[in-house]
């Protein structure tokens, strides 16, 4: 039923929910990414070490159809829980995607390139975050 002329509406005042932490993105995109299947997913906590990024999280797909799947399932959650991204390298030959969040920057590689560019023991100083369950 139409409100009656005259009649002023009550504005409803829905609560915003806060964005995730940068963890929290971390662990979002970790889950995605095992949602696909992604080999060896890590999150590596970079604030003592770098400016780059608070969180990198690092994986790896069986191919290239694979590593594209991943990285598309991690934007599509991100987007569905308010994050932005900011910028996205390597999705047309998927073999190296990078997903930058700002504070969180996924990498997924193909497994080659993975074993290749070893980010791990670039930033070996990093500490590994453990993935919750979720």
């Amino acid at each position: 039923m139409p409100p009656k002329k005259g009649v002023k509406r009550k504005a409803v005042k829905r609560k915003k929910k806060a964005p995730p932490t940068g963890l929290e993105r971390a662990t979002l995109c970790a889950h995605a990414a095992i949602e696909k299947k992604a080999e060896e997913p890590i999150i590596l906590d970079m604030t003592k070490i770098s400016d780059v990024a608070d969180y990198f999280v690092i994986c790896h797909g069986v191919g290239t159809r694979h590593v594209k799947a991943i990285a598309e399932n991690i934007m599509e959650k991100l987007h569905k829980a308010g994050c932005r991204i900011i910028g996205e390298e390597g999705l047309m030959d998927a073999r190296w995607v990078l997903l930058d969040y700002g504070d969180v920057m996924a990498h997924i590689f193909d497994e080659p390139f993975r074993n290749f560019y070893n980010l791990e023991r670039l930033w070996i100083h990093a500490e590994e975050v453990e993935i919750s369950e979720g």
